[in-house]
């Protein structure tokens, strides 16, 4: 391998932000890492997105103790990525809520992940030798449920391929708040390598139907009132075209998954370069993006050793 995955030199620690989106409602964020969201009830609380491990999944804890002492009962996890979902233990939730696509992409692939994530991005991964192992949940959901914390109600609906086949939204309809995963990211590059980039624009159309007074992104700050909001949306829609369009071209002809990087980033560089992770997602976005655009419509599974493969063919 000609030179390192850009992730693996990432050893910054990122500052922490815990932003009020909604009354009771708050995003856990910190400069492009995945975020939490924290949903408090009348009783107890829910949590959505567990991070990478136990240890990082304290300081979300953390945080939560600072602003009341219920009791975690639910973590709804919006898909199955490692950096999601292995932390879940540290909450001690007695429900864990995963979609049934979600939950079946862990049985699928979620140990090739693991694998594949620990290897490219290790920061993120702080105090991995406390994950007891994969995460699973205790309850799916075929397209939508709902959870009631006493009075509080809070809807989980599959609405749609995005980020993956198997993402979640979580919407709060007293205060009209949306913890949207990583469908939609502010100032952050989207992962998109196991994306559908075609149905992304669709699943975002039907975010921003809900016509939401806040968002909790998957990465990046918290997005609170409509106009920021929207530019969110329509931000990831011009990243996600942005990356398919070019290989989609470079595919159509025939063209190599090098001509099609070379493509991608005379595009994409000139507006999103500076958009945390970006050098991270890049060349998973155009393996994934390539392989749509030649008719693959289930995303290959990572593993550490095609990761490799890739990043090498990238370097010729």
């Amino acid at each position: 391998m000609a030179k390192a995955f850009a992730s693996q030199g990432d050893m910054t620690e990122k500052e922490i932000s815990f932003t009020e989106v909604g009354e009771g409602l708050y995003a856990f964020t910190a400069e492009g890492d995945p975020n939490s969201g924290v949903i408090i009830g009348d009783d107890s609380v829910m949590i959505v997105e567990a991070q990478a491990t136990p240890r990082l999944a304290n300081k979300v804890i953390e945080c939560v103790r600072s602003v009341t002492d219920k009791p975690i009962s639910h973590v709804v996890l919006t898909h199955y990525h490692a950096v999601r979902v292995l932390g879940a233990s540290a909450f001690g939730a007695d429900q864990i809520i995963m979609s049934d696509t979600a939950r079946a992409m862990v049985v699928e692939r979620g140990q090739e992940d693991w694998d594949s994530e620990f290897q490219r991005f290790p920061r993120l991964f702080e105090g991995h030798e406390s994950i007891p192992g994969l995460t699973y949940p205790t309850t799916t959901f075929s397209d939508s449920m709902t959870v009631y914390l006493g009075n509080r109600r809070v809807d989980i609906r599959q609405i749609g391929r995005a980020h993956t086949a198997g993402d979640s939204i979580i919407h709060v309809p007293d205060q009209n708040v949306m913890f949207t995963g990583d469908i939609v990211e502010y100032h952050s590059a989207c992962y998109c390598g196991d994306g559908h980039f075609g149905d992304w624009g669709t699943t975002l159309d039907r975010i921003k139907a809900y016509d939401v007074d806040a968002i909790a992104p998957g990465r990046g700050d918290a997005l609170v009132g409509k106009e920021m909001v929207n530019a969110a949306i329509e931000n990831t829609r011009d990243f996600v075209e942005s990356t398919y369009r070019p290989v989609a071209k470079v595919a159509a002809r025939n063209g190599t998954l090098k001509e099609a990087w070379d493509a991608c980033r005379a595009e994409c560089d000139p507006k999103f370069a500076e958009y945390a992770i970006y050098e991270h997602c890049l060349p998973f976005n155009v393996a994934r993006a390539y392989d749509e655009a030649r008719g693959i419509d289930t995303p290959r599974i990572w593993t550490a050793q095609r990761d490799l493969e890739m990043w090498d063919a990238l370097q010729s």
